[in-house]
């Protein structure tokens, strides 16, 4: 992996880089005050310093729901930009990935305290543990089953927990692919990446496991989320948006912008696909292949990160170094 610097304008290349400053213990200062650009709103976090948020899903309240990597918090953001958080697991749980269950409550997960944590809306936290040591849990996702489905990252394994907290794993049959993030397909399935291997996996409820090789070495495939035609999904490269049907055909697609780092992807309230781009804009794929792209303030200094459908008809999205979460209003076109 290539050394990595988190000033400036430097997009930060690889899967791991969101992360870094969570690991190190890099300081993060808020942004000090709201921001408009046009259609994007970015609400600084202030109950927190140095929260790093990660992953972003919408709550069951009608809120944005999101894991604060760097403080060990989860934390909400109304609408209106308001933030609220609440301790999960103690300050270096490293909370990643978030999702809304079929529970009523969230469900996220501790990469370094290896658990699985369940809290309600209003606060109540309930953690599992995971069964294999060190496996670094990562991303997670609701089941078409009932359960939740996440990744072991370092534990090279598929887990399975149910609402009552029963854990199953499956091994994947790459060894060290580095398993990352989930997200339920269409088919019934779930799809995750291997950025390691260099793979999208898909493993049905009955636990089997099929693997898909992406045709071009190196590609670090990251965040995946159920989309138009397939699975959408990015990686590192000249064309670091992807496609993959149900037989494994995979179609890239190119951003406008040559410094484009898409990290986290999500289908948007108007049923495109949109993406955060660590180099400092979002990106949305319209008909055809065609991507434009938003400038969030702040540029790459804040580091886009995670992006999800907001119940209000926007798209928002984390910005893991600006500490802040954003939004940007969908509009058809």
């Amino acid at each position: 992996m290539p050394r990595l610097t988190l000033t400036g304008r430097h997009p930060l290349r690889r899967f791991l880089v969101a992360f870094l400053g969570a690991l190190t213990g890099a300081s993060v200062v808020a942004a000090p005050a709201r921001a408009d650009v046009g259609d994007m709103t970015v609400h600084p976090i202030t109950t927190t310093a140095g929260t790093l948020p990660a992953g972003i899903t919408t709550g069951p309240d009608g809120a944005l729901w999101f894991a604060g990597s760097g403080a060990g918090r989860i934390g909400r953001v109304s609408a209106e930009g308001d933030v609220t958080d609440f301790p999960a697991g103690g300050p270096d749980s490293l909370p990643l990935d978030i999702t809304a269950g079929p529970d009523g409550a969230l469900w996220f997960t501790e990469a370094k305290a290896n658990r699985i944590g369940r809290i309600t809306t209003s606060g109540r936290l309930t953690e599992f543990r995971v069964p294999t040591p060190d496996a670094f849990p990562a991303g997670i996702a609701s089941g078409p089953d009932g359960a939740l489905w996440f990744t072991e990252q370092n534990g090279g394994r598929i887990g399975r927990i149910t609402v009552s907290g029963r854990v199953t794993e499956y091994p994947v049959p790459t060894p060290d692919a580095a398993v990352r993030s989930i997200a339920a397909g269409a088919d019934g399935a779930l799809w995750f990446t291997e950025p390691a291997g260099g793979r999208v996996g898909r493993i049905d409820v009955t636990g089997r496991i099929t693997e898909f090789p992406l045709p071009r070495g190196g590609a670090f495939p990251d965040a995946i989320v159920a989309g138009p035609g397939g699975m959408w999904f990015t990686m590192s490269g000249p064309d670091p948006v992807g496609r993959i049907d149900s037989s494994g055909r995979v179609t890239g697609f190119r951003p406008p912008d040559p410094d484009s780092v898409p990290a986290g992807i999500t289908r948007g309230p108007d049923g495109r696909v949109w993406y955060a781009d660590q180099a400092g804009r979002i990106g949305r794929i319209g008909a055809g292949g065609v991507i434009t792209s938003f400038p969030v303030p702040g540029g790459a200094d804040g580091v886009p990160y995670r992006v999800t459908a907001g119940p209000d008809g926007g798209v928002w999205f984390t910005e893991l170094l600006g500490n802040a979460v954003g939004r940007v209003r969908a509009m058809p076109r």
